[in-house]
């Protein structure tokens, strides 16, 4: 029966004698009787009274389902009509009537309802040796003149248990006449013992016979009878249907197959009606405004089930919106839990977690679903790229050697171009006898060359030594693996956005400074951290009860709110599912580290609910056949909303880059550009002030007669503006040479 915690309901106390054995048992080991549920309660009916309402109503305040009636046959109907009244007659009551003449009663036209009737017999109606007996007496009864109507189903033990010693006796006595004469006459006055009496009680001994009780056999020491069988029925469809035998020699065998349990047990549920309670949460149950109905997987998982199994449900909504918590002073369970253990529904599902403390007040199926504790936690805001995010593939050490490089090679080329004499050239290469070199690598020089060769631009001054080409060469190499460089990391930093959360784990969630962390303030999750002997978790219990504001949340929601209203400084708490299903349906959502526990949510029901062997049958084979994996699927991943975080995946993985990527550069160009046209100003007004000194006209004038030529925007020659006694290179080079011209004819005169 698998019963643990059951009532006796006896009417003498000599009943307790002969239940004895009953109590030894269940008080045997006592590790397994559970707290506040003692597995025997012991009840007697009250005598000089028919009225036992009183006793049946404490009874059925203690929310005991299980009940062993022991007492006489004739207030067996009476009792169980009264209990009837006080509604402990239902579905989830469990009767065994110990009184060997249960058989006999005759209910007439009290209908015990849903509850569940068993019987213990030892007379087989149906077995053909009481059939023969019966149809013995009704000859017998006939022979005489009296009509007899005796049925099977009406025999008491007594009269069967006394047929049977008759019987066994005269079986005894015809074997004994056999072999010995035996008188016709007795006197039952004569105190002398009979000679044959020893004879004969040994031989009842030995001897065994089928009456109507079954196979009878004595032990041959003791005489007590040792072998015997006891039949289970239980009242089905108005008649007692065997359940199953017992016997001295093989035990409890079931007389019905588990197909055919099951096969009755669909058919007693068809068409009856189920009450289902809940709690309003999503994904779970949510209720749609617009039809006024309640949708979600709960719904949908009892569906399935009542599919399966072809009965009918109301589902119902927990007012308090409640799991359920245990009252310590009261010893009473609120929400889910209360309304099971009242017997006001028949299942309760939703995401109701199975734990050891619920299991002591109610029964759940195997779990449908398997999850854990994790840490619910906004996804850290996109950063916005520095402007200056070029400089980023390289560090600034490295940017300060570069230029302490590029300065020091530009410095040593400067050196080596002066002291080798192959970087000095005459000025005009047609001179071969010049009396000034030229050197083109001067400092500027050797820096610009420098830097175009860094930025991958070139020059046009170019070494010539041997030295110098030398150290242009390593320079070279040099600029290309750091450019290389530069340009692979540049494209990683350019495209990638930093999204590293602040923790990764548990235990970085407990050292951070800045982040509180909490749960609801009531649940399994809230029980795990104050009953968990792991230290690291007593302390995070202790920093949540002492953190203010509070840190604990009365749902689910008001937790997800909190985690996305507080960017990244409140981290909750939350079984696994859930945070599936709410990282979902906002991206702005992640789970950080695994899982701190493992458990299930299971459907639960009354203590020892006959329904639980169907309905964990149906969630194996839902979940065999993968169904509650495609049920999760359409409840925890909508449409839309995963179509959105692709799209935002998308975007990841083939980035463009915008203004806050490369605005840095164009800060550097307009920079550039700026303190160019700066010097261009300088460069101009200083040629203004030359021009007005040499032209002796005003600063003005000088100004803006270039200035009309440098907004005229056509020409690419400018006359050269000097003073006007001093010649022109030109003139000068014409009088240079008319000179040269001169003292050569005069050389060439004097020769002659």
């Amino acid at each position: 029966m698998d019963w643990e915690t059951f009532t006796i309901v006896y009417e003498k106390h000599e009943n307790l004698v002969y239940l004895q054995e009953v109590l030894q048992n269940a008080y045997e080991d006592e590790s397994e009787i559970k707290p506040g549920h003692p597995p025997i309660i012991v009840r007697q009916l009250p005598p000089d009274t028919m009225d036992f309402r009183p006793l049946l109503k404490e009874i059925k305040n203690a929310s005991e389902s299980h009940i062993l009636l022991d007492c006489a046959v004739d207030k067996i109907v009476t009792i169980l009509k009264q209990a009837q009244e006080v509604n402990l007659m239902g579905n989830y009551q469990n009767y065994i009537l110990t009184n060997l003449n249960a058989h006999t009663i005759d209910f007439g036209d009290f209908n015990p309802g849903e509850a569940n009737i068993t019987a213990v017999r030892m007379i087989n109606p149906n077995s053909p040796t009481i059939r023969s007996i019966m149809n013995g007496w009704i000859y017998e009864g006939n022979e005489q003149g009296k009509a007899l109507t005796v049925k099977a189903e009406t025999v008491k033990i007594e009269s069967a248990l006394m047929y049977d010693a008759v019987y066994l006796y005269a079986t005894a006595l015809t074997a004994l006449g056999e072999s010995k004469p035996l008188p016709s006459k007795l006197s039952c006055e004569n105190p002398s013992s009979w000679q044959h009496g020893l004879g004969i009680g040994n031989l009842v001994k030995s001897i065994s016979a089928e009456g109507m009780t079954g196979k009878i056999k004595l032990d041959s020491l003791s005489g007590r009878r040792n072998s015997f069988s006891l039949e289970f029925v239980e009242w089905m469809s108005s008649k007692w249907k065997v359940l199953g035998t017992w016997s001295t020699s093989f035990g409890l065998n079931h007389s019905r197959t588990v197909e055919q349990m099951d096969k009755e047990y669909k058919e007693k549920i068809e068409n009856r009606t189920f009450v289902v309670i809940t709690k309003l949460v999503e994904p779970y149950l949510t209720l749609d405004k617009k039809t006024d109905t309640l949708l979600g997987y709960s719904r949908d998982l009892i569906d399935m089930i009542a599919q399966e199994y072809n009965f009918t449900y109301v589902l119902k909504l927990e007012p308090d919106n409640k799991l359920g918590n245990l009252n310590s002073v009261t010893g009473k369970w609120d929400g889910l839990i209360g309304s099971l253990q009242e017997q006001k529904a028949d299942l309760a599902i939703c995401d109701l977690t199975i734990t050891s403390e619920r299991r002591n007040a109610v029964d759940f199926t195997m779990p449908f679903m398997t999850l854990g504790i994790s840490i619910l936690y906004r996804k850290p805001q996109k950063e916005s790229p520095d402007l200056f995010s070029f400089l980023e593939p390289l560090s600034f050490d490295v940017w300060v050697y570069m230029a302490t490089a590029y300065l020091s090679v530009s410095l040593l080329l400067f050196f080596l171009a002066r002291c080798t004499p192959y970087e000095w050239e005459s000025q005009h290469p047609c001179d071969s006898e010049p009396e000034e070199l030229e050197n083109v690598l001067n400092l500027v020089n050797c820096l610009w060359f420098s830097l175009g060769s860094v930025l991958a631009q070139g020059c046009d001054i170019l070494p010539k030594a041997v030295s110098t080409r030398l150290v242009a060469g390593m320079w070279w190499f040099f600029t290309l693996i750091m450019i290389s460089s530069y340009t692979a990391n540049l494209a990683a930093f350019l495209t990638t956005t930093r999204m590293n959360p602040p923790i990764k784990n548990v235990d970085e969630l407990a050292k951070a400074a800045g982040i509180k962390y909490g749960c609801l303030e009531a649940g399994s999750t809230r029980n795990f951290f104050k009953n968990s002997n792991v230290s690291l978790y007593q302390r995070m219990n202790s920093a949540m009860e002492s953190a203010r504001p509070s840190v604990f949340v009365k749902t689910n929601k008001e937790g997800v709110d909190r985690v996305l209203r507080e960017k990244g400084k409140y981290a909750f708490f939350m079984e696994s599912t859930s945070i599936e299903y709410e990282v979902a349906k906002d991206c702005n959502l992640m789970q950080v580290g695994g899982l701190l526990d493992s458990k299930g949510y299971g459907i639960a029901m009354p203590f020892n609910s006959p329904h639980r062997a169907i309905v964990s049958g149906a969630v194996l084979k839902f979940q065999e056949s993968g169904r509650l994996r495609d049920l999760k699927i359409k409840h925890w991943r909508p449409a839309n909303q995963l179509q959105k975080c692709e799209v935002d995946g998308e975007e990841a993985d083939n980035p463009e880059l915008g203004i806050d990527n490369v605005g840095g550069v164009f800060v550097v160009l307009i920079a550039g550009c700026g303190v160019a046209f700066l010097f261009s100003l300088l460069e101009f007004l200083w040629n203004v002030r030359k021009v007005a000194v040499e032209e002796k006209i005003s600063p003005y004038e000088a100004f803006m007669l270039e200035l009309k030529f440098a907004i005229s925007c056509h020409g690419t020659s400018k006359p050269v503006r000097r003073k006007c006694s001093e010649p022109s290179m030109k003139e000068a080079n014409s009088f240079a040479n008319l000179e040269l011209f001169s003292s050569k004819l005069n050389i060439n005169n004097g020769n002659n």
